[in-house]
């Protein structure tokens, strides 16, 4: 066994049923499951928002793209490629914040195994 899973193990022994339980759902996710745990809690509405407007930006921004293609003056040729840099700007700053709230709940969630980690080790050693 590797020191990371002593210590696991040596946690689980210190916890309650229901202690343990808390901490098995605090291992790490895959990307998917990060990304599901999204549009969970209280913020869901928000990102519910936010990914329709990412749709609606991106729409935006293929027509401006095939528009681009269809322009004939250069007044036109700068309009379209202003809307497809700020339609791509805004798709990507939307996605931005996505997986800045996906890292922040992967380090709420070691946080929280870390307290669990110092609470039953620190219980442990009392005893």
């Amino acid at each position: 066994m590797s020191k990371l899973e002593d210590i696991d193990a040596l946690i689980k022994e210190t916890l309650t049923e229901e202690e343990a339980k808390f901490y098995d759902e605090l291992e790490e996710q895959n990307v998917f499951q990060m990304i599901g745990g999204l549009f969970e809690g209280k913020n869901k509405w928000i990102m519910y928002g936010m990914n329709f407007v990412t749709l609606i930006f991106f729409g935006l921004f293929i027509y401006c793209i095939v528009q681009f293609f269809h322009a004939e003056e250069t007044k036109e040729l700068i309009k379209w490629a202003s809307g497809t840099i700020i339609f791509l700007m805004g798709v990507s700053m939307l996605k931005m914040f996505a997986w800045m709230q996906m890292d922040k709940k992967a380090i709420l969630r070691e946080i929280k195994r870390l307290e669990i980690q110092v609470s039953s080790l620190s219980g442990k050693h009392l005893e």
